[in-house]
C-alpha cells in the first residue's frame, strides 16, 4: 500500500483515535467504556458481513455474541483458570462460529422475514436454555468469579492493559473483516445481495455462501462476546435476550452499514455514548435515541454515512455502492 493510500485510509485515523483513548482528559478515565466500544465495533462489523454485504437479516445475532461469552466463561472456569485468558478467547470465538454454522446450515436457503424469524427464534431458545440449565450456565445467577490474569505472559488484570488487549483484537478483527469484504469472496456476497437469482444462474451456490459468511460472522461475534466476558468478569443469561440483537441492528443501520463499510463503527459510537453517558443524566434516554434513529432513517434510509456521502438529494452515490 502506497503512503498516500495509507493517509487516506479511514482505519488509520480510527486506530489513532482509539490507541490514545486512555490519555484523553475526562473520557480517558472511562476505560471500561472504551473497551466496550471496541468490542461493539467488532460485533457490529461482523454483523454487517451478513446484513450489509449479503442482505441476511440476522436479527438474532446476539445469540452468537452470548455463545462466545459463555464459551469463554466455561473454558476459563473449568479448563484454564491458571493458564491466562488466551485459550478461553479462542474457544469463545469457535463457540460462536459453531453456533452460527449449525444455524446457518439449517436456514441457508431461507429468505427475508423467514431468515430473520429463524435467527430470533434461535436467540430465544438459547436464552431459555441458558436461563434454566443451572448446572452448566448458572441459570438466573449466571457464572461469576471470572478474573483477568495474563495473556501470552502479559498481565492484563488492570483496566488499561485490558483496554489495549481489546484494542489489539479490534485492529486484527477489523483488518481481517475488511480483507474478507474486499476479496473475491466479498464480491460474491455482494452479487448475492443484489440479485441472488442471477448469482445462482452464474453458477454460485448461494446457500453455501450464505452459510459460510454466517459462520465467519459468528466467529468474530464470538470473539467479541468472549472479550466481554473478561471485561464484565461474569456471564449472565440476559446476554441472549432479543434486546442485544436489537442493539447491533440499530447501531449498524444508524451508522449506515448498508452504505459504507465504516457505518457500524459510527453507529456503535453513537449508540454506546447515548447509552452510557446520556442515561446517567436522563433515565428516558431511549426516547431521545429512538426519535433520533427514526429521524435519520426517514431522512436517509441508508444511515448517517449514506447521508454524509450523498451528492444530491438521494442517499448513496455509485461510488459508495462500489465501496460496500
Amino acid at each position: 500500500m502506497r503512503p498516500k493510500s495509507i493517509l487516506r485510509d479511514p482505519y488509520l485515523y480510527i486506530f489513532l483515535i482509539f490507541i490514545l483513548y486512555p490519555l484523553y482528559p475526562f473520557i480517558g478515565d472511562f476505560t471500561s467504556l472504551g473497551s466496550e466500544l471496541l468490542l461493539f465495533f467488532i460485533f457490529t462489523l461482523s454483523f454487517n458481513l451478513c446484513l450489509g454485504y449479503t442482505a441476511l437479516p440476522s436479527f438474532g445475532h446476539g445469540a452468537l455474541y452470548g455463545m462466545g461469552t459463555f464459551g469463554a466463561a466455561l473454558t476459563f472456569l473449568h479448563l484454564t483458570p491458571n493458564m491466562g485468558v488466551g485459550l478461553s478467547l479462542v474457544i469463545g470465538g469457535l463457540t460462536g462460529m459453531a453456533g452460527a454454522a449449525a444455524l446457518g446450515w439449517l436456514i441457508r436457503d431461507k429468505k427475508g422475514i423467514y431468515f430473520a424469524m429463524m435467527t430470533v427464534a434461535f436467540s430465544q431458545v438459547m436464552f431459555g436454555i441458558c436461563w434454566r440449565w443451572d448446572e452448566v450456565t448458572g441459570g438466573e445467577s449466571g457464572l461469576t468469579g471470572i478474573a483477568r490474569s495474563t495473556f501470552l505472559g502479559i498481565d492484563i488484570s488492570g483496566s488499561i492493559p485490558y483496554y489495549y488487549l481489546c484494542f489489539a483484537f479490534f485492529v486484527a478483527c477489523a483488518i481481517l473483516i475488511r480483507i474478507i469484504a474486499r476479496s473475491s469472496f466479498g464480491m460474491t456476497l455482494q452479487s448475492i445481495r443484489q440479485n441472488p437469482i442471477r448469482a445462482t444462474y452464474l453458477g454460485y451456490n448461494t446457500g453455501f455462501y450464505k452459510f459460510l459468511v454466517y459462520a465467519i460472522s459468528g466467529f468474530f461475534a464470538g470473539i467479541a462476546g468472549a472479550l466481554y466476558c473478561f471485561l464484565a468478569g461474569a456471564a449472565f443469561a440476559d446476554i441472549f435476550d432479543w434486546t442485544k440483537s436489537g442493539d447491533v441492528v440499530i447501531a449498524t443501520l444508524l451508522g449506515g452499514g448498508t452504505a459504507s463499510f465504516y457505518g457500524p463503527i459510527v453507529g456503535s459510537l453513537i449508540f454506546l455514548v447515548c447509552k452510557e453517558l446520556i442515561s446517567a443524566f436522563w433515565e428516558n434516554w431511549l426516547l431521545a435515541y429512538g426519535l433520533f434513529f427514526v429521524l435519520i432513517i426517514l431522512i436517509c434510509p441508508r444511515g448517517l454515512l449514506g447521508l454524509l456521502g450523498q451528492n444530491g438529494n438521494s442517499c448513496g452515490t455509485p461510488k459508495e455502492k462500489r465501496e460496500i
